[in-house]
Formats: C-alpha cells, structure tokens, sequence
C-alpha cells in the first residue's frame, strides 16, 4: 500500500460498546475486532491511523471526552504520535483541523471505520470525497445499529447498512472487506 494512505477511525468511543450491550439490534457483530486487525496492519505498516472522536456539546449526550462513555474504545485506543481529532457535529471535518493534519502528511486516500455507519461515518465519508480524498469504507468493519424510521416503527440494522453502503458506493468512493484492505497492506508500496 502506498504511503499516502491513512485509516480513519470515527468515533470508536465506548458509548458504542454500552449501547451494543444494552441490546439495541446492530449488525456486524465482530466489528471491532475487524477494526482492531485494521488498525495493527496500518500500524505494522508504518501507515498512519488518524482518530476522530465525538465530543458533543450537549450535557446529556453520553459522547463527551469528559465522561468514561466518551474515551475510546479497546480495539482501537490511539497511541502515542497518533492525531486525535475532536468534533462536535457529524462529519469528522466539520469544526476540525482533520483536513489541514491529513494534507500536511500528504495523505490523499482515506480507509475509513468506526460507528455509527449512517450518521458519522456516512457524513465523514461524503464530506472527505467532496474534499478530493480517495475514499474506501470498510464495510464489516463499521458499528451499524437499527434506527427509527420516519413514518414510525424501526429499520432493521442490516438494512441501514446495506442503504447507507450502498449510497457510499454509488458516488462517494469504494466499499470492501477488511480482508481486501489487509491485503492491500501486504503489497509493497
């Protein structure tokens, strides 16, 4: 893989793991284990991995930084000499300097992961391939939960999923498996 790759982990924070426990339909069951080989390859690599995380403004939301539900989850902890970004809306660019960091480190294709499919990553993803970014969302390696629809009643996970991938893939860059970004990361740049 070339060295002008980063993966973007979105909002792996342990809100992901108390809703995931509370029952609440998900798909993708072994996601962070997929984000956490995705993470040690890039990292293997000597690739980046750039976090962006969720710090809402709003006292009752459980994704602030100063609450444990806010902290990042296990699978995907950043490390020392590893940018975080903080955001306080949907896509990791808005009100950040994501954008500045990857261009100063000459990054201009993204690996994207994290939760919540539809709403951060969705928007994060979007908003990366109206920057110009070369944009590739790893498909089992995304929190995905049910939703509330419109018109009453809920839509299943799996069916978010697919309809949020498949928007994605339409017009906003590549979906695959992790097993084809390790893959990738086994070639020689």
């Amino acid at each position: 893989m070339s060295s002008n790759v980063a993966l973007l982990v979105v909002d792996m924070q342990e809100e992901m793991a108390i809703v995931t426990a509370s029952g609440r339909q998900r798909a993708i069951p072994n996601a962070e284990e997929n984000i956490a080989q995705l993470v040690s390859g890039f990292r293997r690599a000597g690739l980046p991995v750039v976090h962006v995380m969720h710090d809402d403004p709003q006292p009752e939301s459980k994704f602030r930084r100063d609450l444990p539900s806010g902290q990042p989850m296990a699978c995907s902890k950043p490390i020392e000499g590893e940018e975080v970004f903080w955001k306080t809306g949907s896509s990791g660019f808005t009100g950040t300097r994501l954008a500045e960091g990857l261009a100063k480190r000459g990054i201009t294709k993204l690996v994207i992961v994290g939760g919540v499919a539809a709403f951060c990553v969705n928007s994060t993803a979007r908003f990366a391939a109206n920057l110009g970014f070369e944009t590739e969302v790893v498909e089992d390696a995304l929190i995905a939960f049910d939703m509330p629809a419109r018109k009453g009643g809920m839509l299943d996970a799996e069916v978010v999923l697919e309809v949020t991938l498949s928007a994605l893939h339409a017009g906003f860059g590549k979906v695959l498996p992790a097993s084809e970004v390790m893959e990738q990361l086994a070639m020689p740049a």
